[in-house]
């Protein structure tokens, strides 16, 4: 295992953190990590990288024990968090040479290593610009060539896409899933669920510092009871025929606006046949039809809740 959570517990005062929390990330992976707010995904971070002290558990990063001076195990790792921090009176290249000489001593060596962090990410025609001149999505892509510069084999990127472009978001994601192809392991935390499920391989859902769910996007939405969605545009539905939808085997809601219907169905065959069935038979003048299947915001709110978090 590159990373080994054991019952980790975080207390501040009152509040548990992290409430036992285990978990492992294999080698080779790209490792999701999702929470609401406050669930505890940085806390669980930051004990990892041995920023944080925690009160119980154990760690063990490439099968160590994790500590602050553990310096041979830091060397191998790769941070990016989610606020940018580079040095605003250095240049894009003197940033990264300087973050990549944490590491890396020998000076040829790592010219070469910041020369590929700058190909990378895409910044070559940057190298003498200051962050000040970046726009929002270069200066996070400088963020990651800082933290990827010495070639770690895991990388813990928190957020990396937060307030960026498209196009920038998707360069960031297509270095992602290079850098994993390249060797490394990466633990990656969003709330752009869309992102995880493209770049994840395998995920955990964290909530009030517990493991709530743990596995690959498909497993995971075989843990919960919608099957599909179903929207149709149709016209003047009377309310009678939208509480006797409602009334049929295995669908669990039914939202009427606009002209729109919405229907959530539970798992089970047949469900859009059986509403198409209803549809005819009530005689509903209708258009276009749309069926589709559990997306990961659909497991994320159904195992978390929809309640806002602060």
């Amino acid at each position: 295992m590159v990373v080994n959570v054991k019952k980790l517990v975080k207390r501040y005062d009152d509040l548990i953190a992290l409430d036992h929390l285990s978990f492992s990330v294999k080698e080779g992976e790209v490792f999701g990590l999702l929470g609401p707010n406050g669930s505890g995904k940085t806390t669980a971070i930051n004990c990892i990288l041995s920023l944080l002290k925690y009160d119980k558990g154990e760690i063990e990063i490439f099968n160590k024990p994790m500590s602050p001076t553990a310096y041979d195990i830091k060397r191998d790792i790769g941070i990016v968090m989610q606020n940018v921090a580079v040095y605003e009176e250095l240049t894009v290249y003197e940033n990264i040479d300087y973050f990549c000489g944490l590491y890396i001593n020998d000076k040829i060596l790592r010219k070469d290593y910041v020369e590929d962090a700058i190909k990378f990410v895409g910044l070559e025609d940057y190298k003498k610009f200051t962050p000040k001149k970046l726009s929002g999505g270069l200066l996070r892509r400088l963020n990651i060539a800082c933290g990827i510069a010495h070639k770690p084999k895991l990388i813990i990127l928190d957020e990396p896409t937060v307030a960026v472009d498209p196009q920038s978001r998707n360069k960031i994601l297509e270095g992602i899933e290079e850098m994993n192809r390249q060797g490394a392991t990466v633990i990656y935390t969003s709330h752009y669920m869309e992102e995880v499920e493209q770049i994840c391989s395998r995920i955990l859902i964290i909530d009030k510092g517990k493991a709530v769910a743990t596995g690959t996007k498909e497993e995971l939405k075989e843990m919960i009871t919608l099957g599909e969605k179903i929207t149709i545009e149709a016209y003047g539905v009377p309310e009678k025929s939208i509480n006797s939808l409602r009334d049929l085997p295995n669908i669990s809601s039914v939202e009427y606006k606009e002209s729109i219907l919405k229907i959530k169905a539970l798992k089970g065959k047949n469900n859009l046949e059986s509403v198409l069935e209803f549809i005819k038979n009530e005689n509903i003048q209708f258009a276009n039809i749309y069926s589709e299947l559990p997306t990961l915001n659909d497991v994320f709110l159904e195992i978390t809740g929809k309640e806002l978090r602060d």
